[in-house]
């Protein structure tokens, strides 16, 4: 199996550059399975998680078996535990999402891939577009708190390919 993680800050584009690249791999024939880091990570956990992505998906499937995880249910506004979400073994895992080419887990990836997409103000203003204004002072948090991981982490140094 190989592992393709898509890093990159919030509202940089992450998920609809994995969505292409699964809906890509998948009409070519490839077994395609895609984990978005977004079904674990709450305004007041941001990557602390990783343990059940590890032990859920990525230690299961590398051994070749299925993984599963509970995706955060938001629908209250209230994170919680959700729905569970069975992954099968496939032949590419697309990793998505903000800490998913952490430096802890960068021994399992195949490949990272860092996209940028633009300044704080421009994906500020479409993540606010997508998840709505009363989200703004949470979604600025987070960005402030994304900048300092990355710049612990090293992410966009780590990348084997580079997107704006």
């Amino acid at each position: 199996m190989r592992v393709l993680a898509i890093d990159g800050p919030s509202g940089a584009g992450k998920s609809t550059l994995a969505a292409r690249v699964v809906d890509d791999l998948t009409a070519r024939g490839c077994r395609t399975a895609l984990v978005s880091t977004d079904a674990f990570a709450t305004w007041e956990d941001p990557v602390s998680w990783w343990p059940r992505l590890a032990d859920g998906v990525l230690r299961p499937l590398a051994d070749g078996v299925p993984g599963a995880y509970r995706r955060m249910d938001w629908s209250t506004g209230v994170p919680r535990p959700g729905e569970l979400v069975r992954v099968t073994v496939p032949d590419v895992l697309v990793l998505e999402g903000v800490s998913s080419g952490r430096a802890s887990a960068r021994s399992l990836l195949s490949h990272l891939c860092w996209l940028s997409g633009g300044s704080d103000a421009e994906r500020l203003a479409r993540t606010v577009a997508r998840d709505g204004a009363a989200a703004r002072t949470e979604l600025a948090r987070w960005q402030r708190f994304e900048r300092g991981w990355f710049a612990v982490d090293r992410t966009p140094e780590a990348a084997g390919t580079r997107l704006s």
